[in-house]
């Protein structure tokens, strides 16, 4: 009769070094990963710019990377977006290219990244995740947002009514079943 031994790491040490060597391997694939997106994005603004896929009767590049690529609509939007913004970003360019920024952190920041607030941008982003720099730039739009507004609006009003009718739970209900429905505890949002 033989009996199979499952192979059991020698130490926990040896286990955490192996661990930690798998990390380096990502982290260092990502870099290299970041690297060739920049050089993607770079070759879709030229693309873009000469029109390239105006010869295969499509409506724009994203719809050419979408229908050449496999890249879904909205993501080739975005790219074609982000493409177009790097050209007056040199620094986040830069960064990007070397794989030092992540793709998600760099769609953030062109967003609101202008040569008054690269260096900002690119500091929060070295530091930062990639949530940290998106919650900024959600901020940041919303303050830009809010600035615009005309001064006789108040505080907490939508500028823009929204027109479009939603259905009342509370119409269905009989008058006691409405109030009962009113005084129900609200639960916590779950995040």
């Amino acid at each position: 009769m033989t009996v199979a031994l499952a192979a059991v790491p020698s130490s926990p040490s040896s286990a955490r070094a192996d661990t930690e060597a798998l990390g380096g391997q990502i982290t260092e694939l990502c870099g290299y990963i970041y690297a060739a997106t920049y050089r993607l994005l770079v070759l879709i603004r030229e693309f873009d710019e000469q029109d390239g896929w105006h010869q295969y009767g499509l409506r724009s590049c994203a719809h050419w990377l979408n229908f050449k690529c496999g890249i879904g609509l909205n993501a080739a939007r975005e790219k074609v977006r982000v493409a177009h913004a790097l050209e007056d970003l040199p620094k986040i360019s830069a960064a990007f290219e070397q794989g030092r920024l992540s793709y998600s952190k760099v769609r953030a920041m062109t967003r609101i990244a202008d040569a008054g607030n690269e260096d900002y941008l690119l500091g929060i982003a070295k530091h930062g995740t990639a949530q940290h720099v998106e919650g900024l730039v959600s901020r940041y739009r919303r303050c830009r947002r809010l600035r615009k507004r005309p001064a006789s609006a108040k505080p907490g009003s939508d500028p823009k009514p929204n027109l479009s009718p939603k259905p009342s739970v509370s119409s269905n209900l009989n008058p006691s079943e409405h109030a009962a429905r009113m005084h129900w505890p609200r639960l916590p949002r779950r995040i």
